[in-house]
């Protein structure tokens, strides 16, 4: 039970700790360990533990005062303390300042691993809470939002992957949502109950993202002043999310590989073996392929990771879906910032599903932002969207009218996307447009009427 569970020993006779080390690793457990006060709490709070065994008695800083340190450090974990001159007094003492047991030496099995299963199902169940409270408390809650075929089929992948603990491949252009996927996978598998731990790779500089894949030991290098874990060790029993691992040198793809393999790895300066149960989700905006055979990505990482793929779509492939995504970061807007709602009208909403959209379902998000922020309250209508979104189109900016073959329908479609965008940049004034474009100004009302166009479309900008 509560496999991989990290518990440090503090106590300064070197035979209790060899023996508390001895029963405590026979259940499987991690086990760390501190000779004084002073050295565990510098480890606790450079470092990651379900439980402290913490001895009351000790020359210098006592166990007493190490637990009143850690707390007013905040290092919320179990504390088990151990005594050898145990009365109830020194009980109650500790008890009152916060430790979670207290047992007496001589020390015997069946109170250590009573004692120890309470204290770590405590820790446990508060970190899942804690971390609960955290993706509601955030709204974090991953959603993927959609009704289109490609995201229908894509919820679909994702709830079988999610009940399995296969390792996952999800690529996909930036700003689609591979990190949603990835939570909602996380979400949907015995793992969720604990935080998925995340990692950019193309956000950390070669000569730190050994340490920070695989810790690092006190004095590793200039400016290793503690211990500190990794993100692999970090992710024990949970999900880690290597974010762009296309990115990679090679030389790190060779040490992810072998970690991948055997679930086992030192920190940087160390020599200690750490083992961990990690399930592995991956994600890249680049065709691995194509870095295969350009020698810039391991053929052997590649098919270590590519279990189980997924293809998260553009948005410019399921367009049918940006109403309803708009809808859905509306909603975010109105309930987080208590900001009057936004609408924006049919044509709004047809001229943004012509759009491109580069920046994805990121971008989308983005412009809803900025859309609350330039019309507070206001019924938005296709005029009044930002230029660049009725200039770009679908098929990177090529003319609609390349489609049509009847003379006078481009003649009229041609007609009417001029006067749109002249009435546009001339804000809604008749005659300085009459004047730009050449025309009479009865003549121009006769052909704003005949193409539904209204004045008011060209105001507001």
């Amino acid at each position: 039970m509560f496999s991989g569970a990290s518990i440090l020993i503090i106590d300064d006779e070197q035979d209790i700790r060899l023996s508390l080390r001895g029963i405590l690793e026979d259940e499987g457990w991690r086990v760390s360990e501190a000779s004084c006060g002073e050295d565990g709490l510098e480890m606790l709070c450079g470092g990651d533990f379900d439980l402290v065994f913490l001895d009351i008695w000790m020359p210098g800083m006592d166990g007493m005062e190490t637990l009143r340190a850690l707390r007013e450090k905040g290092v919320d974990i179990p504390v088990i303390m151990i005594s050898g001159h145990g009365n109830i007094e020194t009980a109650v003492t500790a008890l009152k300042g916060g430790a979670f047991d207290f047992i007496e030496k001589p020390l015997s099995l069946d109170s250590i691993l009573a004692a120890a299963a309470k204290a770590l199902e405590f820790s446990w169940l508060k970190r899942e809470n804690k971390a609960l409270r955290s993706r509601i408390g955030s709204g974090i809650s991953p959603v993927i939002t959609g009704s289109s075929p490609q995201i229908v089929k894509l919820r679909e992948l994702i709830g079988q992957v999610g009940l399995s603990d296969a390792w996952v491949l999800i690529t996909g252009e930036n700003g689609t949502g591979k990190e949603v996927a990835a939570r909602c996978i996380h979400l949907a598998g015995k793992r969720g109950q604990r935080e998925m731990v995340c990692v950019n790779c193309a956000a950390i500089p070669e000569e730190l993202i050994e340490s920070e894949l695989f810790g690092h030991e006190k004095g590793a290098f200039t400016g290793a002043d503690k211990t500190r874990k990794g993100k692999f060790e970090l992710a024990n029993q949970s999900t880690l999310f290597l974010d762009e691992i296309g990115d990679m040198s090679l030389k790190t793809q060779a040490k992810i590989l072998r970690i991948l393999q055997e679930q086992r790895f030192e920190r940087v300066g160390g020599t200690k073996t750490i083992h961990v149960d990690v399930r592995v989700i991956a994600a890249t905006n680049k065709d691995l392929g194509q870095e295969i055979l350009a020698g810039r990505f391991r053929q052997d990482l590649f098919y270590r990771l590519n279990v189980f793929p997924l293809s998260v779509p553009p948005l410019r492939e399921r367009a049918q879906d940006i109403p309803e995504l708009i809808g859905f970061f509306s909603a975010r807007m109105v309930e987080d910032h208590n900001l009057r709602p936004v609408r924006l009208t049919s044509k709004a909403l047809d001229v943004l599903k012509t759009y491109a959209w580069p920046g994805n379902v990121r971008e989308l998000k983005n412009f809803v932002e900025r859309i609350f922020i330039l019309y507070p309250g206001q019924e938005v209508d296709a005029a009044m969207l930002p230029p660049e979104y009725r200039a770009r189109t679908v098929n990177g900016g090529s003319d609609p009218l390349e489609e049509l073959t009847d003379f006078k329908e481009a003649r009229a479609r041609f007609e009417e996307r001029f006067l749109r965008r002249s009435l546009a940049r001339s804000d809604g004034n008749i005659s300085r447009l009459a004047e730009t474009i050449g025309l009479e100004r009865t003549y121009l009302y006769r052909k704003l009427k005949a193409y539904g166009i209204s004045v008011d479309e060209g105001r507001g900008e």
